[in-house]
């Protein structure tokens, strides 16, 4: 705190990351990372970018990483075009973007009670007016629940952490009937979605059609960039021309060298996405009924985690005996109806089976 502070930054809450401990032989499951590192081309493209020309800056427009995407999605018969991508600094920043340029409105945005918490922290920061929608008694989200006047809608799918999907019917219908206020969906986990070779049903096939949509994604989650921060928006060229005019007004360069060249890669790399989508559904799956044998209850998940809870057993207490052998799992603890469950990052299969032997002593 510093007398230099505005009273804007003292009401601001500000978004707590997942944590990244620091910790010999830990087994990481708390924040979604992908098990299986990135390609191995992409390692070779930003090992070759990193040379004199890093005195230069990037391409403000990214447009080989724009033209990748839209010829990623134009090839799944989607019909996408380099002027319907944008790009930024992890979906985090697009997402930013998003909430500043489109939903400063007169109605009140409309958002899950239990999702994202950074909707809530843009919503501070941005002064946005929302109203956060209950999820219904399934943890599910209930399109009817949106079909009400709004500044905008927004929601991840699958959503976080419950990990559940909403059909595309669903989406649609939600569109057909919301014209007047954009929708956004937040496809972090969609690639997970889907058979083992990945891609999901993602909402992007709807965009030529519905100049109201925008979808948003990550390379943090399927193509193991973590690390190197790269999102992405797909909508109709209006949507990303506006979002073009918030990025020019606040970071002309949200994107380096290494990270154009390494998202290019990342996408061009089919064979090493589709084994990487194939480890996480096969390990979910399995850990899904090593759980459930042991009297879990565990949402259906679309995402690479799992939501779970154990009748007989206080979820912060798991979380805690998990942590002191080592293991690391997410526990929100709020809101009260969630405040038993686990989320746990799918792994590689020693780290599942690590977490299995460890609660096999704690339950």
């Amino acid at each position: 705190m510093s007398k230099y502070w505005s009273d804007f930054v003292h009401h601001l809450e500000p978004y707590v990351p997942g944590e990244q401990p620091k910790m010999d032989k830990l087994v990481k499951l708390n924040t979604n990372e992908h098990p299986l590192g990135p390609s191995p081309k992409v390692i070779e493209a930003v090992r070759a970018e990193a040379d004199d020309r890093l005195r230069l800056y990037p391409d403000p427009d990214s447009g080989l990483l724009k033209q990748a995407i839209a010829d990623y999605y134009s090839g799944k018969g989607h019909g996408i075009k380099r002027s319907q991508v944008f790009v930024g600094n992890g979906s985090d920043e697009v997402l930013a973007h998003l909430f500043m340029g489109f939903f400063r409105q007169d109605e009140p945005l409309l958002f899950p009670d239990i999702t994202y918490s950074f909707y809530k922290v843009y919503c501070g920061l941005y002064q946005i007016d929302y109203d956060a929608v209950p999820l219904d008694e399934t943890l599910s989200i209930n399109v009817e629940d949106y079909l009400r006047p709004n500044g905008g809608i927004i929601f991840p799918n699958p959503n976080a952490p419950t990990g559940k999907l909403m059909p595309l019917s669903d989406i649609e219908r939600l569109l057909q009937a919301n014209t007047e206020s954009l929708v956004v969906i937040d496809e972090a986990y969609i690639d997970f979605s889907g058979n083992k070779q990945g891609g999901g049903d993602t909402a992007i096939s709807l965009v030529n059609r519905y100049p109201n949509l925008l979808v948003t994604q990550t390379l943090s989650k399927s193509r193991s960039l973590a690390g190197l921060r790269i999102g992405l928006a797909v909508g109709d060229e209006a949507l990303i021309d506006g979002l073009n005019r918030i990025k020019d007004s606040f970071n002309s360069y949200p994107l380096d060298r290494l990270a154009i060249a390494a998202g290019v890669a990342a996408f061009e790399d089919q064979q090493w996405f589709e084994k990487g989508c194939d480890q996480v559904i096969r390990q979910r799956d399995w850990l899904n009924e090593q759980l459930s044998q042991r009297g879990f209850e565990s949402l259906p998940s679309a995402a690479n985690f799992l939501f779970t809870y154990h009748p007989q057993h206080n979820g912060a207490s798991l979380a805690q005996g998990l942590r002191e052998q080592g293991i690391i799992v997410r526990h929100f603890g709020k809101p009260e109806r969630i405040a038993d469950y686990l989320r746990i990052t799918v792994g590689t299969a020693e780290q599942n089976q690590a977490l299995i032997d460890v609660l096999d002593t704690l339950l």
